[in-house]
């Protein structure tokens, strides 16, 4: 077994041991990529001052999001075919978050079911919902997800349509993978994937087959969902889904100082700055650098949080110092899960606490919520009016 030490580590694992399609699938953006790309690099671009001489005992990256104690502002954010990446996947990952005492959110895309993810943990996990065009569905996931505990939804805005991703076109992506002669030569290269996949009955979208009329195999679902992404989805259906679910409700795929005040007026409990993980708009700014502006116009009034290109504890202090009250992670918690499972969901996790708590105390404080612009060099990180100018 390698030594890890960094979520590079597990990514490089992962790729060994995922078939090439779900691989592929995670590890992607849409058209040239160039949105996904500045997400990660766009934070290393931000440089942080080092503190010298200052107490650094007693440190802690306790916080809270949206009211809720975590052990470090960092939730696991919602992916469709998590399943795919490791045997039951929603359900290790869960787990993992649990005992680490981050949040958990459940994609309306996963593998494993709502119904699942409560079986199998026992703290409250967030759901997210895609709003589809079948209202009587919609509401009825709303009640399984207010029936399993949910403590939060978190509805995502910005896939009323599908940005297109080359490699899932050119890979054939389908869950379970069709059996053609390239998937069959790649998974005879996966041995662990498949051994894991024979001992488990999960294989298709468990929130949406059996749930649906006339969705009953993958060939049904794929035709369903197709025509179900609603292209019409408005700020007056984010209110009905509010009312509807009557608790805590977060709004993901922010990107706009507008759409964020409009988020607010909503009734949101907070919203997350996020391009979809440079998934859908290819050339949209990365979301670091978009969320000073949107902090600094709403921070006052609601919780703000991001995801996109969160690789590191670092990267988690770097948006915590720009007002973000917490930090998902998509990729970094799917790199862990296909390299080793649970474990490595655990492993992802502890990598980025370390990290966090470590750069945080080079940086002169020993309390992750006294953390502002203050750490950060001047002339290195985004503002409301863009990069500043060393």
């Amino acid at each position: 077994m390698p030594v890890i030490t960094t979520i590079e580590d597990l990514r490089v694992l992962a790729k060994q041991r995922v078939p090439r399609m779900f691989y592929d699938y995670a590890d992607s953006g849409s058209w040239t990529e160039s949105t996904y790309r500045a997400n990660e690099s766009d934070f290393h671009r931000i440089k942080l001052r080092q503190r010298v001489a200052v107490n650094m005992e007693g440190r802690s990256t306790r916080s809270t999001m949206i009211g809720r104690d975590v052990a470090m502002p960092v939730a696991i954010a919602p992916t469709g075919l998590t399943g795919m990446q490791h045997a039951d996947g929603e359900i290790l990952a869960a787990r993992a978050a649990e005992k680490f005492g981050i949040p958990f959110t459940l994609s309306t895309m996963s593998i494993c079911s709502i119904e699942d993810i409560a079986k199998h943990t026992k703290a409250p996990f967030w759901f997210q919902l895609y709003v589809m065009k079948d209202r009587d569905f919609i509401e009825r996931l709303i009640d399984r997800a207010k029936a399993a505990g949910c403590d939060a939804l978190v509805i995502t805005l910005d896939l009323q349509i599908l940005g297109q991703r080359h490699k899932d076109i050119k890979n054939g992506l389908s869950a379970p993978p069709k059996p053609t002669l390239a998937n069959m030569i790649n998974l005879f290269t996966k041995p662990r994937w498949c051994l894991g996949m024979l001992g488990t009955p999960r294989r298709q979208f468990g929130n949406i087959v059996g749930h649906v009329k006339g969705v009953a195999d993958m060939g049904s679902l794929a035709e369903w969902t197709a025509k179900q992404f609603d292209p019409a989805l408005s700020w007056a259906d984010v209110e009905w889904i509010k009312k509807r679910w009557g608790g805590k409700v977060i709004l993901k795929g922010i990107q706009d100082v507008e759409d964020a005040r409009l988020g607010v007026d909503s009734g949101a409990d907070a919203l997350i700055v996020s391009n979809h993980g440079g998934r859908q708009l290819d050339g949209a700014p990365s979301s670091i650098s978009a969320l000073p502006a949107i902090v600094d116009a709403v921070g006052q009034r609601i919780e703000v949080h991001m995801d996109g290109g969160v690789r590191s504890g670092q990267d988690v202090l770097k948006a915590r110092a720009l007002g973000a009250r917490g930090c998902y992670i998509g990729r970094a918690f799917l790199y862990g899960l296909g390299a080793m499972g649970e474990a490595g969901v655990t492993k992802a996790l502890e990598v980025i606490h370390k990290e966090l708590e470590l750069t945080t105390a080079f940086c002169g404080r020993t309390d992750i919520n006294t953390v502002d612009r203050s750490i950060l060099l001047p002339g290195t990180y985004p503002t409301a009016n863009g990069w500043n100018q060393a």
